[in-house]
């Protein structure tokens, strides 16, 4: 009998057999994409800061059950994206002048130091890809006079720009923190994409200063590329205090 089974066995096609599931990484898959879903909104801005989150509104948007979004909410509550609101909800974390400020100063510091060792440990290939994104956000600038979807797909080509450059770094934990920041940051881009993008002054010199660092990085000044990174970094920060009357 034993044979019989064995040898049924290896007769069975394996291109047409099913993969066993493990429930629970399904689950985690889940749960993941809603927390990248939440997140996203929270990001760009479709959930503005303070805003409350009505379970019912979240349920219908993502069309998930209750134990999913909790545990959404539990990690954009440490991830300091929401926070507990008198302990009968969640909210979406304020905004405010000082964590801005904050958060950008630490990002140019952060920004700075990625340069500086992608320059002195990036190859070849890393400035090939350096030149080649700094290409493709040239030519997407018209999305910025589009709707809010395509500025979204401006913002992605720029940040692609900027992490091909951060790669070439070599450290992992590095990208890590800088992708955590950028996260923290980008409720406050989006402000300054709205506010000061459509502007073509503020567009044309957002283009130089980036052809102006592709060259010291290329050129492996470090001095220079770390300079202009700092200032590059910091220009949404001060244009957002002009106007902090009507943001904060």
């Amino acid at each position: 009998m034993g044979s019989v089974i064995s040898s049924m066995t290896k007769n069975i096609d394996k291109s047409t057999a099913k993969p066993i599931v493990n429930p629970s990484e399904m689950t985690d898959s889940f749960s993941s994409q809603v927390l990248q879903q939440l997140k996203g909104d929270i990001l760009s801005g479709y959930f503005a800061p303070g805003e409350k989150l009505k379970m019912a509104i979240l349920k219908e948007r993502y069309a998930v059950g209750i134990s999913p979004l909790r545990e959404a909410l539990s990690q954009l509550l440490v991830e300091q994206l929401v926070v507990v609101e008198n302990q009968r909800g969640f909210k979406v974390h304020p905004i405010s002048l000082a964590e801005m400020i904050d958060i950008y100063q630490t990002r140019s510091h952060i920004e700075a130091l990625c340069v500086e060792l992608a320059i002195a440990n990036g190859n070849d290939e890393w400035e090939a890809s350096i030149v080649a994104a700094n290409h493709l956000l040239k030519k997407s600038g018209e999305l910025l006079e589009k709707t809010d979807d395509d500025v979204q797909q401006w913002e992605a080509i720029h940040q692609k720009f900027h992490t091909a450059i951060a790669s070439g770094c070599g450290s992992a934990t590095l990208l890590q923190v800088r992708r955590s920041l950028y996260e923290k940051a980008s409720r406050y881009r989006n402000l300054w994409l709205k506010k000061n993008m459509s502007d073509h002054g503020v567009y044309d010199a957002n283009r130089q200063e980036h052809d102006e660092l592709v060259e010291a990085l290329l050129d492996r000044n470090q001095e220079k590329a770390i300079e202009i990174i700092k200032q590059h970094l910091l220009i949404p920060s001060l244009l957002l205090q002009e106007s902090k009357p009507s943001l904060f």
